[in-house]
């Protein structure tokens, strides 16, 4: 061997081993300056919005449709829909949680969620934003904590249903280790039952800020009487740009909005659904994760791990100490006191609040009964038509958005690499407005030669398919892997596959999926059923044009009695159907060992 090329290679090896020891002792300070810098990005953001939020109220805000404003009206619409989204997520995890666990209030609460989800974000406007600007009058704050609070109205309803299903469907094995291991509320909550809904969770939390995303027009620019509040944000320049008839600047917006809807999902989604992996109830690991730099991030600094090490860990674990010594203690006295005054003064409590509600009903029936009086029997006849038609219109819808969204959803949910293309096309499709979309929807439908009876049904599908496809996409990610090993290991058909393991496996999220998008398509019906083109208004028969019609007019007893109908059919919807299929989900079809 030539010497030369001896002490040559010797020496390129020291080289490399050198290079390699140098990018293992910088590696994690890279990382750690990385998640440096985004602490800092965070706290020079929470600045910015005190600034703004503290400054009195703006009427009448002039919206700069220069494309160098986006970048600061995007910034504050997504702190808007961020803080929007904290709210839904806190509850719908304390909402859902409490029906789960109160057998004598679970029917009301979820018959209430059913209701109040089939109430148009826009008939929370008016009395929102009075309240919030009469309690901060001086402050820009109470226009802000307005426009938060309406899109929240537009994002809760279906996390609140996930983490009620969720709780629901936990398998019995888990519920007898908690038990078991005497676990507080608190530990069982933290430690069993978020962990369990957390796919649920993530994949709605994805709806839910896609649903923020699609009223962000009406929350950011809004009138009341002369006075016209706006507030600096994507959806007041989009509003303004569509106002104006400006076609650049709404490409602009456009463009912007997609930008930030595929970045959240890199920066966000991606992340949280690769670490929900971690959670999927199975024996045996699945081969396909999702992968996320970010993640990758987060996982591997060590600034993060001394952190937690030295803070989060000691206190997490000197609160499960004591709640364990508390609970403790509590079965301790229950044992001995089975039957405690305590125990007999929360019944009275129960039964006085009870009573003082039945008084409140009472009352608020009386009104209304005087309200609707002078209504002739022929109008009565006209609502229960539209009812009719309008829940016939609302089931077909659904079945429709099944029909696409359960094979589609499957299959993104069953192959990671599909999601990660398929995932942020569908975030932007269900962004977008309905009611932006439908013009040019009733206008090819009306050259086909059909009319606003089939384009209700469109447009109901347009705002409830993806409440569907969403949910379905983390019934399939939620499938444990050993369950399908065991279907390829007997060799299923497909017809086997899809009846004995897929439909089972995703039935809990598809009944959360269906409820939510039954509330969406009802809500939609107040704008299907009665629309203006081209200054002309079409109409079709149902609840909506009805409603419509009647506020027009200034007819609150129509405007009352068809909302009184829209409500008794959405609770014997629920009571008939869905309390039935939830039961269903959480007996014969749970992930039970």
């Amino acid at each position: 061997m030539n010497p030369l090329h001896s002490n040559f290679s010797v020496t390129r090896g020291r080289e490399t081993l050198a290079r390699a020891q140098v990018l293992r002792r910088t590696g994690p300070v890279l990382l750690d300056l990385c998640v440096a810098a985004i602490g800092f990005a965070v706290f020079y953001a929470i600045v910015r919005i005190a600034m703004l939020w503290a400054g009195p109220p703006s009427e009448q805000m002039v919206v700069s449709l220069s494309p160098r404003a986006l970048p600061q009206y995007a910034f504050y619409s997504i702190v808007r829909i961020f803080l929007a989204y904290v709210l839904s997520l806190v509850f719908a995890i304390s909402y859902g949680y409490l029906a789960a666990y109160n057998t004598h209030l679970e029917a009301f609460m979820i018959a209430t969620l059913d209701i109040l989800q089939s109430i148009p974000v826009l008939s929370f406007l008016p009395p929102v934003m009075l309240a919030m600007i009469a309690l901060f009058p001086t402050r820009h704050f109470g226009v802000e904590l307005g426009a938060i609070l309406l899109l929240f109205t537009g994002a809760v309803w279906n996390m609140a249903f996930s983490f009620y299903s969720s709780i629901k469907s936990i398998p019995r094995e888990l519920r007898e280790a908690a038990d078991i291991n005497r676990f507080s509320w608190l530990q069982r909550l933290v430690q069993l039952e978020l962990p369990y809904a957390a796919i649920g969770l993530v994949w709605n939390s994805i709806m839910s800020v896609a649903g923020a995303w699609f009223t962000l027009m009406a929350c950011e620019m809004f009138h009341f009487g002369s006075k016209d509040f706006r507030l600096p944000g994507l959806g007041s320049y989009l509003q303004t740009a569509a106002d104006l008839k400006d076609g650049r600047a709404i490409a602009w917006g456009l463009v912007t909005m997609i930008a930030i809807i595929v970045a959240i999902d890199q920066l966000i989604w991606r992340p949280l659904i690769g670490w929900s992996d971690k959670f999927k109830f199975e024996q045996v690991e699945s081969a396909q994760h999702v992968s996320s730099p970010l993640l990758h991030l987060f996982t591997r600094s060590k600034a993060l791990a001394t952190i937690a090490r030295h803070t989060t860990e000691p206190l997490n674990e000197a609160i499960y100490i004591q709640l364990a010594r508390r609970r403790k203690e509590q079965l301790a006295r229950l044992a001995a006191h089975p039957a405690t005054q305590e125990h007999r003064g929360g019944q009275v409590a129960r039964w006085v609040l009870l009573a003082l509600l039945g008084v409140g009903v009472l009352i608020v029936a009386q009104r209304a009964v005087e309200l609707v009086r002078p209504v002739a029997g022929a109008q009565y006849l006209e609502l229960l038509k539209g009812a009719g038609a309008t829940f016939l219109r609302v089931n077909f819808s659904l079945l429709l958005a099944a029909a696409w969204t359960i094979p589609v959803g499957v299959a993104i949910g069953s192959h990671p690499r599909l999601a990660r293309l398929a995932q942020p096309l569908a975030q932007i499709a269900a962004s977008v407005p309905a009611t932006a979309l439908f013009p040019v929807v009733l206008l090819l439908l009306i050259r086909l030669g059909g009319g606003l009876g089939i384009g209700s049904i469109a447009l109901m599908l347009l705002g409830t398919q993806w409440y569907i496809l969403f949910n379905v996409i983390a019934g399939a990610m939620a499938i444990p892997t050993d369950l399908k090993e065991v279907a390829t290991l007997f060799r299923f058909s497909n017809v086997e596959r899809w009846r004995k393991l897929i439909l089972p496996g995703i039935f809990p999220f598809l009944i959360t999926g269906m409820v939510t998008a039954s509330g969406g398509a009802w809500n939609a019906s107040i704008f299907a059923e009665y629309f203006t083109l081209n200054g002309r208004t079409l109409t079709t028969l149902g609840l909506g044009e009805q409603i419509n019609a009647a506020t027009a007019n200034g007819e609150f007893p129509i405007i009352l009695l068809g909302t009184i109908l829209i409500s008794l059919m959405v609770v014997t919807t629920n009571r008939l159907v869905w309390r039935r299929l939830y039961r269903l989900a959480e007996t014969r079809y749970r992930l039970d060992g």
